[in-house]
């Protein structure tokens, strides 16, 4: 059976914009169509290479900014031909759009209790289908931020899988009561918990993010994926992430990454299909798969890399 590729983009209002003060016009531009290597761009890169992506969508923004820029990018995704599930920062239910110095008492869903959790989790499903989404069945909490109350209430809110276990950030603020190591799908708490793919550096476990990995890093995950015939693999970035931090400029380094990416995929799409959760692909539930080993030549031109990147961006700014 193929390996079945959830290649997933976090999309969200940005905080720190909100915090640093900019109009909402400029918050959403940074956030969503940063440097023109945003959702836009993304998702014409996505079609050019005949590939499916899920976009997991903050609409919780909407209770301080308004449901419009939601409303925007949701129907973006959805005009591609792509997916929208739920993501959940839930800082927002703290802030305010006239006093930008307002800062939350509670940041992670984790800080939540389990009947607040599942009152955050029903208000964030209204509304995304207010913006424009189909109900949601999949789920990844803000800074992957989740833990057994989470997912059991996702369950009764009718989800079908979660997408937070990830074992590089775990125990916290990724709380679910799973194995670091755990890379493979599982039926747990009522729901498919779909972790987020891994590489073992020998001293951490680093995600597979478009700005965690090189793309000498990805293509030996996808072929580690293959050759062991793993599950599922999980792929992580950002509708931000391919620029600066400021949202200026765009980052050279992950935007040919993100390329990459693409190219690698379409190459092995027999063998790493990608697939919407809305799909409901066949996922084998009781397999023990194992993130790629350690290679110190992998991460130390990783490294290299990085430092190359963040010298350029020094020299931009």
């Amino acid at each position: 059976m193929p390996t079945t590729v959830f290649l997933t983009i976090d999309t969200e209002l940005m905080w720190r914009h909100h915090v640093a003060g900019l109009d909402l016009a400029e918050v959403a531009a940074r956030s969503f169509e940063p440097a023109g290597v945003g959702v836009g761009w993304q998702l014409e890169r996505l079609a050019a290479h005949g590939l499916k992506a899920c976009f997991f969508v903050d609409p919780v923004p909407a209770l301080v900014h308004g449901i419009a820029p939601i409303a925007t990018v949701v129907r973006a995704i959805r005009a591609a031909g792509q997916e929208v599930q739920l993501h959940l920062h839930p800082n927002w239910t703290g802030a305010s759009a006239t006093d930008r110095t307002r800062m939350p008492r509670r940041f992670d869903l984790v800080d939540y209790g389990p009947e607040e959790q599942h009152a955050l989790i029903r208000r964030a499903r209204a509304l995304l289908v207010q913006a424009g989404a189909p109900p949601p069945i999949a789920f990844r909490g803000g800074s992957y931020a989740a833990n057994d109350a989470t997912l059991a209430a996702l369950a009764a809110e009718g989800f079908a899988y979660d997408s937070s276990h990830n074992g590089s950030e775990h125990p916290w603020p990724s709380a679910i009561g799973l194995p670091p190591h755990r890379i493979s799908p599982v039926l747990h708490q009522g729901l498919i918990e779909v972790p987020v793919t891994l590489i073992d550096t020998g001293t951490a476990l680093r995600h597979f993010q478009i700005c965690a990995l090189s793309a000498r890093e990805m293509r030996a995950a996808l072929e580690h994926a293959v050759s062991q015939r793993h599950a599922a693999l999980t792929i992580i970035s950002h509708g931000f992430e391919l620029a600066n931090r400021a949202g200026t400029r765009p980052n050279a380094v992950h935007v040919g990454r993100f390329e990459a990416l693409c190219r690698m995929l379409a190459e092995r799409r027999d063998v790493l299909p990608t697939a919407h959760f809305a799909d409901r692909p066949a996922l084998s539930l009781d397999q023990q798969d194992a993130p790629l080993g350690p290679s110190r030549l992998r991460t130390r031109l990783r490294q290299a890399e990085q430092l190359w990147s963040n010298l350029i961006e020094e020299r931009a700014g």
